[in-house]
């Protein structure tokens, strides 16, 4: 590629990148944004957890989870959010939850009170992301059920 190019490809991308910056932000307190986004991977509804703080019961893939508005101020501004997914009946051994937590990057197993299966998934929105971001993140844990199921032996139901 000659140095014009390479200069015009970058002012091009430079100008493409610009309207990025005007993107709207979403934060924990644009819950029903976050519903929107959540039902672009399947089925989702908005429920209310025992204090009150919103949260969304989904299903990817025929794969239950929640995902918890956590630290939230008078049940609207959220500043993170948490995916989890239980497996009841579902006993990995320690060792086999460890070398999930050593040899992936995202997601964290480990056994719930019951000693079942669970996985989690933080994400902080503190201080807003935008729309494309959230998504991402949604699609991350929707790889990482997918991938978690396999590795414990979940049968998701049709």
């Amino acid at each position: 590629m000659t140095l014009r190019r390479l200069f015009t490809a970058m002012v091009l991308g430079s100008l493409a990148s610009g309207p990025a910056l005007a993107q709207s932000v979403i934060d924990g307190g644009k819950v029903d944004e976050i519903v929107t986004i959540a039902r672009g991977y399947g089925a989702a509804t908005l429920e209310n957890q025992g204090d009150g703080n919103p949260r969304i019961a989904g299903n990817i893939k025929g794969v239950p989870y929640y995902v918890f508005f956590m630290n939230c101020t008078d049940h609207t501004a959220c500043e993170d959010i948490n995916f989890y997914a239980g497996f009841a009946s579902i006993k990995p051994t320690m060792d086999a939850l460890n070398a999930w937590n050593r040899d992936k990057r995202f997601g964290n197993a480990y056994l719930d009170a019951d000693l079942d299966a669970a996985i989690e998934y933080d994400v902080n929105l503190e201080y807003g992301v935008t729309r494309e971001n959230l998504d991402a993140a949604f699609g991350v844990w929707s790889v990482l059920l997918e991938q978690y199921t396999e590795y414990v032996g979940y049968k998701p139901s049709p």
